[in-house]
């Protein structure tokens, strides 16, 4: 899984955007998946901290773990 298939998936889920950020940085409450210079980060960005961070050599394995995170996580969901 790569990051725009990702990004489909939680399209398709209905995941909350604000959940989530693909692109890295902190944002609010917030699962985020980041590239770093090394690989891959993967973390839950909270008041400005990244917290639970986990590192990945691949996009695959990155992508993978946001997942389940994310999918496993009821708040993330639009409500209906």
């Amino acid at each position: 899984m790569n990051v725009a298939e990702l990004q489909a998936l939680f399209d398709a889920e209905q995941i909350d955007p604000d959940s989530y950020s693909l692109d890295g940085g902190t944002p609010t409450e917030a699962y985020v998946l980041e590239q770093m210079p090394s690989g891959w980060a993967v973390y839950y960005a909270e008041r400005g901290l990244r917290t639970a961070e986990m590192a990945f050599e691949s996009e695959s394995e990155a992508c993978d773990q946001l997942r389940t995170l994310v999918l496993s996580d009821p708040t993330t969901r639009r409500f209906r």
